[in-house]
């Protein structure tokens, strides 16, 4: 889709706690799922302790993780892959969590002159027109710099649940990424309300664009709004015909 026609989508102004009103509920077995989440860090982290991290985007379920491993104290590092093309919000939540929890985050960004090649060939926003040249802005914008960011460790720690998209339906707590590192899942299980409900009762800070209606945030250029029905990732690459619509990141995996 060529950038002079694609869609422009406005973004309402966020209402805060807009998010805690729509999607924090307690329900049954919360505090079940809550321990085996606890569980599933803790066992990770002490058994690659020094060589775990978590891969954070800021999302909601990522800032519940990160409270969980500050809370509990584990021997866990907080990556941020900051692609460039971030929504300011975002960039503001990164200082915003350091402050909360008294953290410094890694942060991973995209090889620069790799950059500067792709957008002198297609320019700033080439995911408009083709699958093929968003998933090539994917690669070089996340994937790759998450090959570095995960380089010399065994584990890492991301913020998937089987509700977010029939892709991943199946996730497990744990399982192994095409390099053979575990790769752990602690809310796997969760439900959208839980998330919301973990981050009210502990106060965690999140994402004002949540508040916005865009439960899944990636770059700015690739997330809209979802209107009420629509599919959790529907705001993502929503121009695609492919109900496929992933980054790369976690396509290649095998149960633990």
């Amino acid at each position: 889709m060529p950038e002079s026609t694609r869609p422009t989508i406005p973004i309402e102004p966020p209402l805060p706690g807009r998010a805690f009103a729509l999607y924090a509920r307690h329900l049954p077995g919360f505090e079940a799922r809550l321990q085996q989440a606890v569980q599933t860090l803790t066992q990770a982290a002490h058994a690659h302790a020094g060589r775990i991290v978590q891969a954070t985007s800021l999302g909601a379920e990522d800032m519940v993780i990160t409270d969980l491993i500050v809370r509990h104290r584990l021997p866990v590092a907080v990556a941020l892959i900051d692609t460039g093309r971030l929504h300011p919000q975002t960039l503001a939540l990164r200082a915003q969590a350091e402050a909360h929890w008294g953290l410094t985050m890694e942060v991973w960004q995209p090889d620069a002159a790799a950059l500067h090649a792709f957008e002198s060939e297609h320019g700033a926003e080439p995911m408009y027109r083709s699958i093929a040249l968003r998933q090539a802005c994917c690669q070089l914008r996340k994937v790759e710099p998450l090959q570095r960011l995960l380089h010399g460790r065994r584990a890492w720690i991301t913020g998937l649940r089987r509700q977010q998209s029939a892709h991943r339906a199946d996730v497990p707590l744990q399982e192994h990424d095409e390099a053979g590192r575990l790769k752990v899942n602690p809310l796997a299980a969760w439900d959208w309300a839980d998330v919301w409900h973990y981050l009210q009762q502990h106060r965690v800070p999140y994402n004002p664009l949540h508040d916005a209606f865009m439960p899944s945030i990636g770059c700015a250029p690739c997330t809209r709004p979802i209107a009420v029905g629509e599919d959790f990732r529907a705001g993502r690459w929503w121009w695609e015909d492919d109900t496929r619509r992933e980054c790369g990141l976690h396509l290649s995996t095998h149960a633990a």
